[in-house]
């Protein structure tokens, strides 16, 4: 049975790709996940307030005393004890490639394209097979239009393009005014591939001590059908590679991703709820359906139901909406309990 699959250029043993999350904070935890069957691994995200923090604290060291008496002027403060955030990423990144033999993929996290986006090179040179950039902004100024926000997204994968060579995925949000066009924009842009989709991580209130706070939610294979429905769609519209990131749960979640079109289907929240096995159990489980309906490959299924090749392409349009609410039956009983 052949697995394998290509995205972003790279050879894949199968189509089943650990996505960032605190599993790949640790060189052990990458040598798990590669034991237990992902073909490819997204590095934890390096974040832009991150890389901001540590340039200030930086230079604050780098400046603390200058104005003292002469003869302290040769101080210089012993940095040795504090861990740089992306002095350790870029550390991690060489370690797994050096140890590993799965390709591993960097990540940034931001919204801007300044010095940020220098540390794509860094990640490049630290030998990284290829980059996702994990642009997470929420427009809430009412003064920022939605062309603007569209401009910003499209003028950093610009800027992170012409600082490297390995190829870059853009994770992206369902929250454009135009999700086709913009796209099909970045992909113009210079994104070798599209992540669908990034989760917004909603806040929370705290009724006890009136405070907003984070709260984790981990996805479920219901929230598989939103990216499922724009690969299905874009495929072979958008010159790129699609990879599915949002409710990945099950071997026929990943096969519906790769009906739809997907070159590859990335887990995080599986793994972390029942643990990184799940990885090879899927894959088991791939192998039995595929045997059993007599598919001999990946390849073969891939794209076989996006909305070029099924036989009602309005499925995923507005016949959808419609058919969606004729099909709910009322259970009869429920008239008797009011």
């Amino acid at each position: 049975m052949d697995l394998s699959t290509t995205y972003l250029g790279l050879a894949l043993r199968t189509p089943l790709v650990a996505s960032a999350s605190p599993l790949s904070m640790s060189l052990g935890s990458l040598r798990s996940l590669e034991d237990a069957g992902a073909s490819a691994i997204v590095m934890h995200s390096l974040f832009e307030e991150q890389i901001h923090q540590e340039m200030h604290q930086l230079d604050h060291y780098l400046n603390y005393g200058v104005n003292s008496f002469a003869e302290a002027l040769d101080y210089f403060p012993d940095l040795g004890h504090y861990n740089l955030g992306s002095d350790a990423y870029l550390q991690l990144i060489s370690a797994a490639k050096a140890s590993l033999h799965v390709p591993i993929i960097g990540s940034l996290n931001g919204v801007s394209h300044g010095g940020w986006t220098s540390h794509a090179r860094k990640i490049q040179e630290a030998g990284a097979d290829a980059l996702e950039l994990n642009v997470y902004y929420v427009a809430a100024d009412v003064d920022v239009t939605g062309a603007a926000v569209e401009q910003m997204y499209l003028d950093v994968i610009r800027a992170v393009k012409e600082c490297v060579t390995i190829p870059v995925a853009v994770k992206m949000n369902p929250y454009f005014g135009s999700m086709a066009n913009m796209a099909r924009q970045m992909a113009a842009a210079g994104a070798d591939a599209l992540v669908l989709f990034n989760r917004f991580y909603q806040p929370d209130f705290d009724l006890e001590r009136l405070d907003v706070v984070p709260h984790l939610v981990l996805s479920t294979s219901h929230e598989l059908r939103l990216p499922l429905r724009w690969v299905a769609m874009l495929h072979g519209r958008v010159p790129v590679d699609f990879a599915i990131t949002t409710g990945v749960h099950t071997h026929e979640d990943v096969l519906k991703g790769m009906m739809a079109g997907a070159k590859v289907t990335m887990m995080a929240s599986e793994l972390l709820r029942n643990g990184v096995e799940r990885i090879g159990q899927i894959e088991a489980e791939l192998v039995r359906w595929m045997t059993e309906r007599e598919y001999d490959s990946i390849r073969q299924m891939q794209g076989s139901m996006s909305q070029l090749h099924v036989a009602d392409p309005a499925a995923f349009e507005r016949a959808n909406y419609m058919k969606v609410l004729q099909s709910w039956q009322q259970d009869p009983t429920s008239v008797l309990l009011r």
